[in-house]
């Protein structure tokens, strides 16, 4: 396999727990329509999927009155409010492994489908822009994941070659958008029962340790 010189990573369930707080956050606009889901029921259905794609769902599967264009705006800006107030904590050994990748040079790039501005927050609060020489988020593209446009433009950005570039998520939807790339695509899922539907992924691992390991033992960078 070829070395890789640049390393691309999704944000949200990736680098963050943040699905708990999506999920919170849409449960209080749903209880203005007397709407509750299941947490497990958002991580198996919802997690991963940009905004304005869960937002058209739960209007027609909920069928929620207020317009889309409504609907969208209310998330947004309930969103905003929250994340002032929220802790949102790294998912395991995201600290350590960055520090790790920082320390051999590797160029990273994040790519997500989380707006700027939301980014902007989470890296004010937990200092990971630090680490990125380049951020492709959904203000930034025409079609957000499962397309490819993000990574495509994530890839133009950081200036390698697609098969220098190693990509990092944890959802199908993220997993679709970098293989749609043609990009190599590790998936970091600590929950195993989600571990098949990731099968397209070039490798599993439960967490960025399991990950670093793998990719030193076999001198990837």
């Amino acid at each position: 396999m070829t070395k890789f010189k640049a390393l691309l990573f999704d944000l949200d369930g990736t680098l963050v727990d943040s699905e708990h707080f999506h999920y919170q956050v849409w449960n209080e606009i749903l209880a203005e329509s007397d709407v509750q889901l299941e947490y497990s029921d958002f991580l198996r259905n919802f997690a991963g999927i940009p905004l304005p794609g869960n937002a058209k769902r739960l209007k027609e599967l909920y069928e929620i009155a207020s317009p889309l264009d409504v609907l969208i705006t209310r998330k947004e800006e309930l969103t905003n409010q929250r994340l002032i107030t929220s802790t949102i904590e790294l998912m395991p050994y995201v600290e350590e492994t960055m520090d790790f990748f920082l320390s051999k040079g590797i160029a990273m790039a994040l790519v997500t489908a989380s707006k700027r501005a939301d980014v902007d927050e989470l890296f004010r609060k937990n200092g990971l822009g630090k680490y990125f020489k380049h951020l492709v988020t959904r203000s930034d593209v025409a079609k957000s994941k499962p397309d490819p446009e993000s990574y495509n433009l994530a890839v133009q950005k950081i200036g390698f070659a697609k098969n220098e570039c190693l990509v990092f998520e944890d959802t199908v939807n993220g997993l679709l958008a970098a293989k749609n790339a043609d990009l190599t695509c590790f998936a970091i899922q600590g929950d195993e029962e989600s571990h098949e539907k990731l099968a397209g992924a070039d490798r599993i691992f439960k967490d960025f340790k399991a990950a670093t390991a793998y990719i030193t033992a076999n001198e990837l960078i």
